[in-house]
């Protein structure tokens, strides 16, 4: 049996309290995360090129105010 196939059963078995209390601990380690993942890729320049095309197409017009 694999460790997710395990941790399924596990969560299959959690009361809704328990469940309750996964699910926010989950979203919050789910969001750190995305949130450390998001500043490496910041920091290696990865996303360089997506917001130099969008500063581009904002500064000709091509974007609208929210």
């Amino acid at each position: 049996m694999s460790k997710v196939e395990a941790i399924k059963q596990q969560i299959e078995k959690l009361s809704p309290n328990e469940l309750a209390a996964f699910r926010r601990w989950y979203a919050a380690f789910d969001a750190e995360a995305w949130d450390r993942q998001f500043e490496s890729d910041v920091k290696a320049g990865k996303l360089d090129a997506l917001a130099e095309t969008t500063l581009r197409a904002h500064t000709s017009g091509q974007s609208k105010p929210l």
